[in-house]
């Protein structure tokens, strides 16, 4: 019997102990993780939808009328200044130059004539002017002639990309006929949309350095070589109330063509920034909110406002304080006026875990 109570004391007080130390873990796991925003020095990424155009991108037409007569080029050719691309049958020209040489040289010998006669008092003055007239517009109808059969060569006016054709040998072309387009992609014009507020930022920059932009290309891809915002239109687009930028990249490899789209990326810093870790919000009806933990340890929910978003972090602009304290975790487990018990995280300790890009 004694023996029965002895062991029935000790389960009892393993029991106990069992049931405390229990007790005692699950109180400890019920702890919340909470820390506060961290104000700092950041920069932020704007991001815009561009278009990418060639620093000079042009039609390349006839000026003459005629049949195509060869093609000295193919689409997609380099092809320097100067070179001959097209020519259109130039008989009909080369016998109209022939023509204007001919009465040159007809106009010159009655010139001399009349010359001599005048010298000998035999014609007038007015005769020999006359014929002076008559050889000066022989002379500028042959150089007329020369000017259109030198238009039958279409040569490239500088060093560039060859487009599609838009005609073929053979063709019968008309003056000013679109025969395919020229683009010079050493450069590269990119242009994009700034909204006002943004636009006043980047001219305030301005003033001390131009803007560096770099290029995401359409595969997700940046571009390898960084551009400089150059160019600002003068006008506001009122609909949108937006101004179009101009970059300009080197394009050494001619990896970028005419027509292009992408994504412009422009650094933005940002001074004494409040941030906070983004898991920490949650969203109701499109606005976002924190749980802030009061001196009680009471949880009570407040809407914030973001300024910017990173990865990971949000820029907070207004409906938090530095001092404050944000519940980071566990989240979904309370609701409003909920009593917690908690674990306070330094905010550059819970914000050295995640990816900032900071000054």
């Amino acid at each position: 019997m004694r023996r029965t109570l002895l062991l029935a004391g000790l389960y009892a007080m393993l029991c106990g102990t069992g049931c405390h130390q229990e007790k005692k873990e699950k109180e400890i796991a019920s702890k919340l993780l909470v820390t506060s925003p961290l104000k700092m020095d950041t920069g932020i990424v704007k991001q815009y939808v561009c278009q990418i155009k060639a620093i000079q991108h042009i039609e390349v037409r006839a000026q003459e009328r005629g049949y195509l007569d060869k093609i000295f080029v193919d689409e997609g050719q380099h092809v320097k200044q100067g070179q001959v691309l097209f020519q259109i049958m130039p008989k009909l020209y080369q016998a109209e130059l022939q023509k204007a040489q001919a009465e040159v040289n007809f106009a010159q010998i009655e010139y001399q004539n009349t010359k001599s006669l005048a010298d000998r008092n035999v014609v007038s003055v007015n005769e020999l002017a006359m014929a002076k007239a008559k050889l000066d517009k022989a002379k500028a109808e042959l150089e007329l002639s020369k000017v259109h059969l030198q238009f039958t060569e279409i040569r490239a006016p500088f060093d560039g990309i060859i487009d599609k054709f838009q005609v073929r040998q053979g063709s019968l072309v008309d003056e000013g006929a679109l025969l395919t387009t020229l683009s010079d992609n050493s450069k590269m014009w990119v242009y994009f949309n700034v909204p006002e507020a943004e636009y006043l930022d980047y001219k305030a920059k301005a003033e001390k350095s131009k803007p560096v932009a770099q290029l995401m290309m359409a595969n997700n891809k940046m571009f390898d070589h960084t551009g400089v915002v150059e160019t600002i239109e003068a006008d506001f687009d009122n609909e949108t109330g937006n101004i179009p930028f101009r970059a300009t990249f080197p394009n050494p490899e001619g990896l970028l063509r005419h027509g292009e789209t992408g994504n412009i990326r422009l650094d933005a810093p940002i001074k004494n920034a409040l941030v906070i870790p983004q898991k920490a919000t949650f969203e109701v009806l499109d606005k976002k909110y924190v749980f802030v933990v009061d001196k009680d340890n009471t949880v009570r929910s407040r809407e914030i406002t973001v300024g910017a978003d990173m990865e990971d972090l949000y820029v907070v602009t207004s409906g938090l304080a530095e001092t404050d304290k944000i519940l980071l975790e566990g989240l979904r487990k309370v609701k409003d006026n909920d009593k917690i018990a908690f674990n306070y995280e330094e905010p550059r300790t819970v914000i050295g875990r995640l990816k900032l890009p900071a000054e």
